[in-house]
């Protein structure tokens, strides 16, 4: 799986190809920094608005905040407007994220209403455009995360990433549902071998690898560089021990147990209480505790008892006795 591989990025060396995908509402310093520890050999922030950095937005902002063990953050920023994107490039340059990336693949409605996100994989032109202006802006390597396509009736990956790649891109991450799609049915990896087939650059994969052998897969099946996980590590940060354990020949770890859960819930908890206070923190791990519970005995139930506390002892103690 991903053998032979030089696993660079730019002039960027990761230690792992398995990358975690920046997930908006998700991918905070606590979640990145355990998916880390783990060893996800790059992490990505949840997306930053261009436009934020541009007004100064305080929430923007937040977004930004590294924790001390982070190590090999992208910060993923989108938008539409090639100038605000480079200024967002040079307002970053500074910051300790290693690599830029930019999105064309979000598919909600609020940003592709905007001509941001996956809108933008129906103008191929304008993403160049906005790639080679941050690109020009910054001395970080330039990676873009697109999607098969807009819909089923024009799947253009391999054209935008080709764009990608003329405008400066180090990596051109795709995931293979279109943006119709969403996070339904299956993604197309024969798209993301088709980009690998066409770029000099790396190619990371997304969509659908939840586990060692789903990894195998879309290594084999689409060439790829890096794979990129997203879902599959929702209450799962240990997806990234078992990857790397199959990468390097090694057996795969056995399953975390009850306690294990409980010890990690906890450690995510006790960071994102110091990151975010109780009000936001509480209300954030509900709906990391449901993923980390899945399938365990009671799950449902227990969920149904979480949604309810507003209280960090008392999310503490409920953790506690699962």
């Amino acid at each position: 799986m991903l053998k032979n591989k030089e696993l660079k990025i730019g002039n960027l060396q990761l230690a792992s190809p398995f990358m975690l995908a920046p997930l908006a509402g998700i991918t905070d310093g606590p979640f990145r920094r355990l998916c880390g520890e783990m060893g996800a050999g790059l992490v990505c922030s949840e997306m930053v608005s261009a436009k934020g950095l541009w007004y100064k937005d305080k929430n923007t902002g937040r977004l930004l905040e590294i924790l001390p063990g982070e190590e090999n953050v992208a910060y993923q920023i989108f938008g539409h407007e090639p100038e605000i994107m480079a200024f967002a490039a040079r307002e970053l340059e500074n910051r300790e994220n290693k690599i830029l990336d930019i999105n064309m693949g979000c598919p909600v409605p609020k940003i592709v209403k905007n001509g941001e996100g996956s809108a933008l994989m129906k103008d191929p032109q304008l993403a160049h455009d906005i790639i080679a202006a941050t690109v020009a802006a910054t001395k970080k390597p330039v990676t873009v995360k697109i999607r098969a396509g807009w819909d089923d009736t024009s799947k253009n990956a391999v054209e935008v990433a080709k764009a990608a790649e003329a405008a400066g891109a180090a990596m051109v991450a795709v995931h293979g549902r279109t943006r119709e799609q969403f996070y339904s049915g299956h993604a197309d990896w024969s798209i993301i071998a088709d980009v690998k087939k066409a770029l000099c650059i790396p190619v990371a994969g997304n969509g659908d690898v939840i586990d060692a052998e789903s990894a195998k897969a879309m290594a084999d099946q689409t060439g790829c560089d890096f794979i990129m996980i997203g879902r599959g590590a929702l209450g799962n940060p240990w997806i990234f021990r078992d990857l790397n354990a199959a990468w390097r020949g090694e057996e795969i770890p056995a399953p975390p147990t009850k306690e294990d859960k409980k010890a990690m819930m906890l450690r995510h908890f006790e960071d994102t209480l110091e990151l975010k206070g109780e009000y936001a923190a509480v209300r954030e791990m509900r709906k990391h505790v449901g993923w980390y519970l899945k399938g365990v005995h009671g799950a449902a139930a227990f969920r149904g008892k979480v949604n309810q506390i507003t209280d960090a002892g008392e999310l503490r103690k409920a953790i506690g006795e699962i």
